[in-house]
Order: C-alpha cells, then structure tokens, then sequence
C-alpha cells in the first residue's frame, strides 16, 4: 500500500533530481536523504548535519536489485545472507570498490548498505529507481528526531518534507561488517 500519494512522489522526486534533500519518516527515527551521485547535495546534506565527510554516509534502496552494482560479484553465501536479513533494519558494510563516490564512502574502502522495510522508503527508492543516501535527520550533535515537527523545526526550509509515521522500531539499524557480521551500531 503507498504512503505516499503521486502528487507528495512527484515533489520528492523533483527536488532529489534537482540536487535536494528531502525528509521522511523511516523505521526508528526521521530521515534525510539525497541522490548519492550528486556530489552538491550529498555535500549539502553534509554540511546541514555537521557531519564530516571521512564518516561515510548510509545507501537505503527498495530492493536488492537497487545495489546489485556493490553486490554482484561477492560470493553467493554472502549476498545469501544478506538477502536474508532484508527488508529490515539491518545495514551492513561492503566493499564499494570506487562504484560510489568518495563523499558516500568517506574514508573507508567499504560503503553501507540497507533495504529499508519501511513503506514510504521503499516507495521512495522504488520511484527513484535506485538507492538514496539516507541519515537521521539531525544534526551530528543532537538527539534523533522523532516527530515531522520537530524535523522542520531543527532542520527548516532546506528541505522537501514528506509526510507520514515512523516504522515502530525502538533504534536505527544496526550495521555490521558483511564478512565477520561485528557489529558497528
């Protein structure tokens, strides 16, 4: 069932192709994301969280097709294993092998990856037709932000909202390292 309608999609979708951001509910708490191959918006959203570069950002998509770019050639137990623990609140690191710009992996030689069970983010990757850059939608400093008032109220009128209700979880994901599964977060 769509959450969101096409009117709220075609607004979000224009504003990420224009090198926008846009806000919208996720799993645990509100996110914010960006198209991960436009180097402006990915450096806005950045600068907009006070987070540095060298961290890394977090790739979202609807399905496993989406990152089939960074996972096609891993060997088949692995993609196995996280095929298995998605949809859901699970991220893991894998090696990005210069696929993804260096403002997405920041310093590291693997980059995140998620496919996300929420509704309104899968709608959203799905209409994108690939993965976004998706982060809590607070500042590096601050708590997450748990309500869309709130959301607008930290981050103002540098973003497109969309509207609707978080996932039911009590925590972001947890991220983990797709070879020995140590978990990060």
């Amino acid at each position: 069932m769509p959450l969101f309608n096409a009117f709220q999609l075609k607004l979000a979708l224009d504003q990420l192709r224009a090198g926008g951001l846009v806000a919208y509910p996720t799993e645990a708490v509100w996110g914010l994301g960006a198209d991960p191959f436009q180097q402006s918006a990915c450096l806005h959203l950045l600068r907009l969280k006070r987070r540095p570069q060298h961290k890394g950002l977090i790739l979202v998509a609807s399905s496993i097709r989406q990152l089939d770019f960074l996972l096609h050639d891993l060997p088949a137990e692995i993609r196995a294993k996280l095929a298995a623990s998605w949809p859901g609140p699970n991220t893991w690191l894998v090696p990005h092998k210069h696929r993804v710009p260096p403002w997405v992996h920041g310093e590291h030689d693997t980059v995140a990856v998620r496919v996300s069970a929420h509704a309104g983010v899968r709608q959203l990757c799905h209409a994108f037709a690939g993965p976004l850059i998706s982060t809590s939608a607070n500042r590096a400093t601050e708590a997450p932000v748990l309500s869309p008032l709130e959301c607008r109220l930290r981050l103002g009128s540098e973003v497109f909202w969309l509207p609707g209700q978080l996932g039911g979880h009590a925590q972001p994901s947890r991220i983990r390292h797709y070879l020995t599964d140590q978990q990060l977060r």
